[in-house]
């Protein structure tokens, strides 16, 4: 079903991502982990994780995280047309939603472990958002990688917010070392990989690019004993 959102705010969160607030004109009943399209066109129609949880204005505002930089159009066509509609204080901005089979099985309460790369942020932010607005006690291990230290736009938020939640343990790994770094370095997959021997008891959520998440698959099913019906990732679909 196409929606007609008002854009009431585009941000800049580094120097190529953006963060793009909506406003449905029927609130958006979805999952913690969907995505929405962002129609463009007939045929043109554009897949974006939602950041926000379902439970944030009970789906009155829809928040989206887009990795635009100048060379990525696929991108930064969508967040031109954020910008258009915002200026014109219309609703004219098009999305279908919701979208995706990867989202949070709430009702298993298994610990969880959520790897994402870059903007993949926004497909965990929405789970944790959830887990943690809802009481959930279950361990959530979030790991999330990038280049560089500025990639992981909201690495002071989301400290912070482990440090009030328990049962949330955030652990940032970035490639290239910043002065004074103390955290992971290298690959996120092989983050994960180095601090579980077995992931049998766990429900794995991944978001990053398609070989990414194929190699996830391949090497936590062969080699730490995790479940395929227990993974996921809307790459899966395609791969």
């Amino acid at each position: 079903m196409t929606i007609k959102c008002e854009v009431t705010s585009v941000s800049s969160l580094t120097n190529n991502t953006y963060r793009i607030l909506l406003k449905p004109a029927a609130p958006v009943s979805y999952k913690a982990g969907q995505y929405l399209l962002a129609v463009l066109g007939e045929k043109d129609k554009r897949p974006f994780s939602i950041a926000s949880s379902p439970c944030r204005q009970n789906g009155h505002e829809l928040e989206l995280h887009i990795g635009a930089a100048e060379e990525n159009a696929y991108a930064l066509d969508v967040v031109t047309a954020a910008k258009a509609t915002l200026e014109k204080g219309d609703d004219s901005f098009l999305i279908e939603a919701p979208h995706g089979d990867a989202w949070l099985r709430e009702e298993r309460q298994r610990p969880l472990i959520l790897i994402a790369g870059g903007t993949g942020f926004s497909y965990v932010r929405s789970m944790v958002d959830h887990c943690l607005s809802q009481n959930f006690s279950q361990p959530i291990f979030l790991y999330w990688g990038g280049r560089d230290l500025s990639q992981l736009y909201s690495n002071d938020e989301m400290e912070a917010l482990a440090l009030k939640n328990s049962q949330l343990n955030y652990i940032p790994v970035v490639e290239n070392v910043p002065e004074g770094w103390n955290g992971k370095v290298g690959n996120v997959l092989e983050a994960v990989m180095t601090d579980f021997v077995s992931l049998s008891a766990y429900d794995v959520y991944i978001a990053g690019r398609f070989e990414m998440a194929g190699a996830a698959r391949e090497m936590f099913c062969n080699e730490r004993g995790a479940e395929r019906d227990h993974l996921f990732a809307d790459a899966f679909a395609f791969l």
